[in-house]
């Protein structure tokens, strides 16, 4: 695959609010973010970190 065909992404990482997480996301969304993972955060499960990536171009 020639390297002007090839995707290319970028990456942004959140802090969800357990109590608004929806419209945290959805917020992304609209701007183009695709949500890939949702992992624990430093403080642990009550504080959760998305992942999203979204195409460059």
């Amino acid at each position: 695959m020639s390297e002007s065909a090839r995707q290319r992404w970028e990456y942004a990482t959140i802090p969800l609010l357990i109590h608004n997480t929806k419209a945290i996301l959805d917020s992304w969304g609209v701007d183009g973010w695709e949500l890939v993972t949702v992992l624990p955060g430093p403080g642990g499960n009550d504080q959760p970190v998305a992942y999203l990536k979204r195409p460059i171009g």
